[in-house]
């Protein structure tokens, strides 16, 4: 079972951007509520995706991570974009269900 990686402004260009398999990032943050009710959903769907789709978290209360945030444009979290071939194929703002979230993660990615 595939598990969340965490990323950091060091690890992002290696983890997300040169992936071989889309990466779905989250972008949280620790007081965030929605973010923390977001995080068992995407556990459990990075093990159903397990080879499919690479699941993925970024703290970007950070400092060393805000240059990211910014860079993303990130103005409200939970904020998850999906990439492929290093591009940002999709964006979904707030909370989602497991199975809305999944559903989304199938349209984009064609599975």
């Amino acid at each position: 079972m595939s598990k969340v990686i965490d990323l950091s402004s060091e690890n992002f260009q290696k983890e997300v951007l040169e992936s071989k398999i889309p990466v779905l990032v989250d972008f949280w943050a620790p007081w965030c509520g929605p973010c923390r009710m977001m995080a068992p959903v995407l556990e459990d769907l990075a093990g159903e995706f397990d080879g499919q789709v690479q699941v993925a978290k970024i703290d970007v209360e950070n400092p060393a991570n805000q240059a990211l945030a910014a860079q993303y444009q990130i103005m409200s979290i939970p904020n998850m974009k999906l990439f492929k071939n290093g591009q940002v194929i999709g964006e979904l703002v707030g909370f989602r269900p497991k199975e809305e979230l999944k559903k989304e993660l199938q349209k984009q990615l064609g599975i």
